[in-house]
């Protein structure tokens, strides 16, 4: 406001300056002034009028510097104004006087302002050209707000011609002019463009970065900026699968974008979820999601989300297996895409077609054949013409009639129809919907048994084997144990903690697993290495029930977790020493069949029945004592071939009771994708 202010008083001090001189170098230069300031203040009539004035007091005077600065000027002011050959026009006639007076700056102003022009029209090769002659002066000058202006029509160019990396390159030098002259609308303006660009270069992790920096520079209570931002921002992070993040930003946006009824930012907010719902396997979501984007895409004609939401359906219908409905998607998807290829290979102008007017046959052709026809007939046989003339309007009346007729029926079809189709549509909703409520009520179900499961395991299990080494502590700490008794008990304190700790390794794993956030983080690694620790580690255990381990295994590389790995090892050595008595015999071997690596644990032990084998690896409380009363939670094989499965491997047993056990395990030796 101060500002403004500023200018008024600058524009009414000019006025009264200019019409106290007299008419001579002086009144032009202080005409220039005024006309930068109704120009900066957009008087562009006032600002007009005094041109012409000066242009004739610039002539009459032969002063070349007045008349080519009010001729930039005129040009500035016909190209705010959209008329773009005016201000073509002007601009190369005043480059020509600057030409002449030997003006580099104002050449390269004038050069800019023409390739402004020129990208407005959509002529970006043209405009390219004039900006970068301009840019040379302006950087060897160090103009930065020349500067800023040159970058940003260079950057605008570049990303119209699809030129990402010197859009990038431009609009990055654009974002480093607006940091030193403190501009932060313009600043947040680069970030957004930029991360716009990195994103359309799939580097998404920079594009977050900028989307991140853009909301750490707007103000907390710009829900509009704001709302623009959050819908992308969630759709960079749903690249990388992080489901958290992108969740987060997606439904604070489409609650922002909501508030405001902007239905872009719904619609973008609205796709990405689908996408988002779509790869978590939570259908029912994602149709409901993506069905309400459909709408708003038509009714807003967004041709980009639109084209996104048509793969986005296909994609669904493919994994409901609803081949017919993802074929029609997939057809509505390349008929926009063709559109909106052939809309931006249009040029600027279209030549006429002036073939149109030959295939006119104009009223008066008709009326003078119509008029030579009735002539020759009234020659003929006057009386017979009239008949016929009047059957014909009879014709045509009938004709009328039964048209007028038949599209009432069909207008009334049509309005039964519709009617019928929303109704159709209001109930797939409302079955969707209870759909997908029901989805969500397994869900809650399924994880309630999870929780049942694992408070029942924690308050017997696991409070057995903490109660057990509690008690030795608290005797050792009363002074009831001497401390030679306290070592004799060492063993079975240490076994109690041992299983205490498999025990909660197992319930955690398994847990993750039934909560589904278990990701495999998959690499190259040497088998015999996780073999040896952990006969290390259960190396107690066998000399302590007497049996004898037998290591065959062999220096091999799979491709897999390797800590998922380790569990399941451990879990099937400590399966295979549980149900194992004194002197039996476990065996650990490994070899590569058909190029995959194969992991065998085999014992001597008690064995399985048929029965019972066909109760393992699955989803059930399935446990049985060990040779020395060892207790077990059923979670272990469980865990087990949900790991197995999760690094694309195969788990198997083959048992005879009273005979022994051996357990397989199938792992790729290389990353399968490859």
């Amino acid at each position: 406001m101060l500002n403004g202010y500023s200018q008024t008083k600058e524009v009414d001090s000019l006025t009264i300056q200019l019409a106290f001189q007299n008419s001579d170098t002086t009144k032009i230069k202080t005409s220039l002034l005024l006309v930068k300031s109704l120009y900066n203040e957009k008087e562009f009539n006032k600002a007009l009028k005094y041109i012409s004035q000066t242009e004739k007091l610039s002539n009459k005077l032969n002063y070349q510097d007045g008349v080519a600065e009010m001729t930039f000027y005129k040009a500035l002011i016909y190209a705010y104004k959209d008329d773009y050959i005016n201000a073509r026009d002007n601009f190369l006639k005043a480059k020509e006087l600057f030409i002449i007076l030997n003006d580099t700056l104002n050449i390269a102003k004038v050069n800019n302002n023409i390739g402004l022009n020129e990208i407005k029209r959509g002529n970006y090769n043209k405009g390219l050209q004039y900006s970068l002659l301009a840019l040379k002066e302006f950087e060897k000058r160090n103009l930065k707000y020349e500067l800023r202006s040159a970058y940003e029509c260079l950057a605008k160019a570049y990303y119209s011609i699809n030129d990402i990396d010197k859009a990038i390159e431009y609009y990055s030098k654009t974002l480093e002019i607006e940091r030193q002259i403190n501009n932060g609308d313009g600043s947040i303006e680069a970030l957004k463009i930029l991360a716009e660009l990195y994103s359309i270069r799939k580097e998404h992790r920079k594009s977050i970065d900028y989307y991140e920096r853009v909301l750490r520079f707007i103000p907390i209570d710009s829900d509009s900026l704001r709302g623009e931002i959050l819908p992308k921002l969630g759709g960079e992070y749903l690249q990388f699968k992080d489901f958290d993040k992108s969740l987060e930003y997606l439904i604070e946006g489409l609650r922002l974008n909501r508030n405001l009824n902007n239905k872009h930012g719904i619609l973008v907010s609205l796709n990405n979820l689908g996408s988002l719902n779509l790869q978590r396997n939570f259908l029912k979501y994602a149709e409901i999601q993506l069905n309400e984007a459909r709408e708003i895409a038509s009714t807003i004609d967004d041709k980009e989300e639109q084209l996104k939401n048509f793969g986005l359906m296909k994609a669904l219908d493919s994994t409901n297996r609803r081949f017919d409905r993802a074929f029609v998607w997939q057809r509505e998807y390349y008929q926009l895409q063709s559109q909106i290829n052939n809309a931006s290979k249009k040029t600027y102008s279209e030549p006429e077609d002036t073939n149109l007017i030959d295939n006119v046959l104009t009223e008066e052709a008709i009326d003078n054949s119509l008029k030579s026809n009735q002539l020759t007939e009234s020659s003929n046989n006057q009386e017979e013409f009239d008949r016929l003339r009047i059957i014909f309007y009879a014709l045509l009346g009938a004709v009328a009639i039964l048209s007028t007729f038949l599209i009432l029926i069909y207008l009334k079809r049509n309005s039964r129809l519709k009617y019928t189709r929303e109704l159709e549509e209001k109930n797939k909703r409302i079955e969707i919907q209870n759909e997908a409520i029901l989805e969500q009520t397994k869900h809650l179900e399924d994880i309630n048994k999870v929780k049942d499961r694992l408070f029942s395991i924690v308050s017997h299990d696991l409070k057995d084997s903490l109660t057990s080494i509690k008690g030795f502590i608290d005797l050792l700490k009363d002074g009831s144990l001497t401390q030679e008794e306290f070592k004799t008990l060492i063993p079975e304190l240490s076994e109690n903690a041992n299983n205490a700790s498999l025990l909660l390794f197992n319930l955690l794993n398994w847990s993750k697993s039934q909560m589904q956030s278990l990701e495999p983080s998959p690499s190259l690694f040497d088998l015999q290495e996780v073999f040896e620790d952990k006969m290390n580690l259960l190396e107690q255990k066998l000399e302590k029930k007497g049996i004898i381990l037998r290591d065959k295994t062999l220096r091999d590389f799979v491709y897999a977790d390797k800590s998922m790995v380790e569990i399941i090892i451990q879990n099937l050595l400590t399966n295979a020493i549980k149900f194992s008595k004194e002197g039996d015999t476990i065996t650990i071997a490994n070899h590569i069949s058909n190029g995959k690596s194969i992991i065998s644990i085999s014992d001597t032990g008690v064995g399985i029945s048929k029965e019972n084998q066909e109760k393992l690896f699955k989803n059930t409380s399935y446990t049985t004592i060990g040779t020395k009363n060892e207790k077990g939670t059923g979670l272990g094989l469980t865990i087990c071939k949900e790991l197995v499965e999760l690094n694309l491997g195969k788990i198997w047993v083959e048992s005879d009771l009273n005979v022994g056990t051996t357990f397989y395990v199938e792992l790729p030796k290389s990353n399968p994708q490859n």
